[in-house]
């Protein structure tokens, strides 16, 4: 009796253990609508996509995204910052129920999460200090350049980059350098600008937050033309397919009003929405 009660025991934990593992699998959009809140993870250091604006409050073109799509879904908006490499492994177990955060669609991503839409294109670029003697990209080979843990940019650096969306023009690897991994791209940028050297020598990231250091007098210059395009997409975890469709047609609904490329123009000066080119 003691070895049955034992077996049954153990069965029931093991049956509590996958049901909870599975308990959110396609029910994110009942999850979000019953609760009156979208809970979405971005980043709190990353401008002009999002970041903590002086009034202590979220802002910038990722955050305005997200309060349109919670506008439209007809719930509030609920911002978490966990780290990017926690955002990008998935299996989120409802602790938010949707990525904006400018994330790219990899082949290695998709094997744990799903991409409703892209809302727009950027490019990547890299910086150098405005001090350093470095001409074209190719005098980067064997220094030390920075990107951010488990981001598009690291795996150029790395030579492992798959970008598998439609409308993405080809790219190459124009470097081969010593990979510096930082927790974001600004921390890369808070090196870089030290001095050329002192820390890297160059970093790879989004040419629009590269130009936004800038304008906030960090003491960097852009290194020749971008290196590749990314297509920036929403993200959910696998296993909800009606919120997928619900996601993507609020994007596409978004693209056709004019609402992507107003809050582009608004961060951007650019409309980043359309096209790759």
């Amino acid at each position: 009796m003691k070895l049955n009660r034992r077996i049954f025991t153990l069965t029931a934990t093991a049956a509590l253990a996958i049901s909870t593992s599975m308990s959110f699998a396609g029910e994110a959009l009942d999850r979000v609508m019953a609760a009156g809140v979208l809970k979405v993870a971005t980043d709190a250091n990353w401008a002009p996509q999002s970041f903590i604006n002086d009034d202590n409050k979220m802002d910038g073109f990722d955050v305005d995204v997200a309060r349109e799509i919670a506008k439209r879904l007809g719930v509030d908006v609920e911002f978490v910052t966990p780290s990017w490499d926690v955002i990008t492994a998935g299996r989120w177990n409802g602790r938010w129920d949707l990525s904006v955060g400018s994330m790219t669609p990899t082949k290695k991503r998709a094997e744990v999460l799903a991409f409703p839409a892209v809302y727009y294109y950027t490019p990547a670029s890299i910086a150098v200090h405005k001090d350093s003697p470095y001409q074209k990209i190719s005098d980067l080979n064997g220094k030390a350049v920075g990107a951010g843990t488990a981001t598009t940019f690291e795996l150029y650096l790395q030579h492992d980059l798959q970008i598998d969306a439609e409308g993405v023009p080809p790219f190459e690897y124009q470097l081969t350098a010593e990979n510096k991994s930082y927790k974001d791209s600004t921390a890369a940028m808070d090196d870089l600008r030290l001095g050329d050297g002192v820390r890297l020598n160059g970093m790879v990231g989004s040419l629009p937050a590269i130009l936004s250091a800038i304008k906030a007098n960090y003491p960097l210059r852009v290194l020749g033309e971008p290196v590749f395009y990314e297509p920036l997409a929403l993200a959910i975890d696998l296993g909800d397919a009606e919120f997928n469709d619900k996601l993507a047609g609020f994007v596409a609904d978004m693209k056709t009003d004019g609402t992507l490329t107003d809050l582009s123009m608004k961060w951007y000066g650019v409309d980043y929405t359309s096209t790759a080119e």
